[in-house]
């Protein structure tokens, strides 16, 4: 099996030990991404509204990198601080991304680290 790894220069840099995305048996997995500018490197100031366009805003360069649209996306994942609080924002922006008929998701909270949210993707090539 050919394995193909992704690196956008359009997205933020890994901040660790990651590439953005894996092609394998025609699917593009994305790796978890947040609200990082990525011409600051820095956190986008906001709340889960901007903090959610950016995230998406750098998974879309992940998806350009390959000549995908949010229309091939499958699966996402997304992982909230505070689902409670700020699901219904999220999920505002996440319509301005995607329309019906949506890929399947999963939203769960999570501890993250100084961000309100985390995105990943799993895209048919």
């Amino acid at each position: 099996m050919k394995i193909e790894h992704i690196q956008s220069k359009e997205a933020p840099a890994p901040g660790g030990s990651y590439s953005h995305g894996v092609v394998a048996n025609g699917f593009l997995y994305t790796c978890g991404m947040g609200p990082i500018d990525p011409a600051t490197g820095k956190i986008v100031d906001g709340g889960i509204a901007e903090q959610t366009r950016q995230t998406l805003k750098n998974l879309k360069a992940i998806l350009d990198s390959k000549g995908a649209k949010f229309e091939n996306v499958v699966k996402v994942t997304t992982h909230l601080q505070e689902v409670n609080r700020d699901f219904k924002g999220y999920d505002e922006v996440y319509r301005e991304f995607f329309t019906a008929p949506f890929p399947v998701r999963t939203t769960v909270g999570s501890d993250l680290i100084n961000i309100l949210v985390e995105i990943d993707f799993v895209v048919a090539l």
